[in-house]
């Protein structure tokens, strides 16, 4: 008897994804990568991202995005906020955001992030995370693409979030910083608010993908964060460059549906469908003997 062969995939690695040695294959051609960050705007933005080539999305939990969740509804949260992204999404690299309480013990960030890897991301991004951590991370199989530079979130409330690199030492120290996660086994990192020179030369000096977020520099690519690409922020960042005013198209689209909602003019006769004549006679009946 011929017994019929199943596809079944043994592995949960995808040759379409923009997988981190993809990632690399860009570095070493000399191909800008481009990094978007829908931010709170959904995944219907990453969906419209992939669709003209953009290669890597960048995002923490949908729910979780304020914080204050324990550490077992993070898991569950960031499990539904990477599926979610991939139902829109089939190739872009997804890099999640790990909340730090879930690197802060080495078997739960192997956890976690082996977790999340499985639901879809290409990455996580442990923000800040210490060299013994990361290595411990990589050595179980969990894939990082991380950040140096200034770092943002909850850690700015230590620090502040403010320009960094100004003096010769401390462009060394985010050069270090960046080549101690590469031989740690980073994939790949942004730089954030560094001197153009300092981005650039540290991009060329890496071996690992170097992304450019306000620092100003071509490095390996550059990211930005939708949310200054649509002109959404009250004061637009110094190096953001907004390519669409999307408030002003939602509010339009919003106000003229409603509009014709009050007028009448919405919905019209070609916007539903009508009864069998026979069955609506029945209908009617009905109707009338309750």
């Amino acid at each position: 008897m011929e017994v019929e062969k199943q596809n079944i995939k043994m592995s949960t690695a995808s040759k379409s994804r923009k997988s981190l040695h993809v990632l690399q294959s860009m570095k070493k051609k000399g191909e800008k990568i481009v990094q978007m960050c829908p931010a709170e705007l959904g995944p219907i933005f990453g969906l419209a991202a992939e669709m003209v080539g953009c290669d890597i999305l960048r995002t923490p939990s949908l729910v979780a995005l304020r914080g204050g969740l324990d550490l077992e509804a993070e898991l569950v949260c960031g499990s539904l906020t990477i599926q979610k992204y991939r139902e829109y999404t089939k190739i872009i690299h997804i890099n999640y955001y790990m909340p730090a309480a879930c690197y802060a013990d080495k078997s739960l960030a192997v956890r976690w992030g082996a977790q999340w890897t499985m639901m879809g991301a290409d990455s996580m991004l442990p923000m800040g995370i210490t060299n013994d951590m990361l290595k411990f991370m990589s050595d179980n199989y969990v894939p990082t693409y991380g950040h140096i530079g200034a770092v943002s979130g909850w850690q700015t409330n230590a620090t502040g979030y403010k320009k960094v690199g100004r003096t010769a030492e401390d462009a060394f120290r985010i050069f270090k910083w960046g080549y101690e996660y590469q031989e740690n086994g980073m994939g790949g990192m942004t730089i954030e608010l560094t001197p153009m020179e300092v981005s650039q030369a540290i991009a060329e000096k890496l071996t690992v993908p170097v992304v450019s977020i306000a620092a100003g520099a071509p490095c390996d690519g550059s990211e930005m964060v939708d949310m200054d690409t649509f002109g959404m922020m009250p004061k637009p960042a110094s190096h953001a460059k907004t390519y669409a005013e999307l408030l002003p198209f939602l509010c339009e689209a919003y106000m003229n549906w409603a509009m014709d909602v009050r007028s009448g003019a919405y919905p019209e006769e070609k916007n539903g469908y009508h009864m069998d004549p026979a069955e609506l006679e029945k209908f009617n009946d009905m109707m009338d003997k309750f």
